[in-house]
């Protein structure tokens, strides 16, 4: 139907249709983001609460264009490069106005998880070493985090504060629904920090805590 690109305003025409002010709006063909662009717009004329996903391959850009001698080398280096500038100019529009335009950007992965297919017959006492960590080697404790927050249901635009506790990282995404720490070598007080922060859910990892009494004490420390 379209052989040229949509503008803002058409986009911003077929939002404002829905009724429904906390929707989410998925665009499968993003491109430069322009849905993401008439979602702010949109949002900051009527007052609401919209959320989008844009979903875009890293196509790469023509080296003859404009765009790839800027150095946006795929399509969506481009569309995150026009959310941020159509963010700015919508604050920069509407000074004194509480507005959210913050995106958070992510490429999709296999599992942080290792995979483990052996067969009894196959299984040797020397595999026992290399199994000890059942997680990735190149993963960052943020790979795991979202990972976790994927497989509880937990919003991917949640509030996320970083803490440090005893030298330890520490995520709190929603102030306490999801207490996630990933770092090695967990005692006793770290563990106690954060069960007093009373989280709906604390997820570790498996081989996270110090020593064996830590893991011993930790439903303890939990449940006191």
């Amino acid at each position: 139907m379209f052989d040229y690109a949509k503008p803002v305003s058409f986009v911003r025409k077929i939002l404002s249709y829905d009724k429904n002010k906390e929707s989410i709006i998925l665009d499968f063909f993003s491109g430069s983001a322009t849905t993401a662009q008439a979602v702010m717009q949109l949002n900051v004329e009527d007052g609401e609460n919209r959320k989008y996903i844009m979903v875009q391959l890293p196509e790469i850009t023509d080296e003859n264009s404009e765009a790839y001698k800027a150095g946006y080398k795929t399509i969506c280096e481009i569309g995150k490069e026009r959310i941020r500038r159509a963010g700015k100019n919508i604050k920069d529009e509407n000074p004194g106005k509480k507005i959210d335009v913050g995106f958070r950007v992510f490429k999709l992965d296999s599992s942080c998880m290792k995979d483990i297919y052996y067969s009894p017959n196959k299984t040797t006492q020397d595999l026992l070493t290399q199994f000890e960590d059942n997680i990735k080697e190149d993963r960052t404790p943020e790979d795991l985090l979202f990972q976790v927050m994927l497989d509880m249901g937990v919003m991917l635009s949640s509030e996320i504060k970083t803490l440090e506790i005893n030298g330890k990282k520490v995520f709190n995404v929603n102030d306490g629904d999801l207490v996630c720490c990933f770092d090695k070598d967990l005692n006793d007080d770290v563990v106690t920090a954060i069960a007093k922060m009373q989280p709906l859910y604390a997820v570790f990892r498996d081989a996270s805590m110090s020593t064996d009494s830590v893991a011993v004490n930790f439903d303890q420390i939990f449940e006191t």
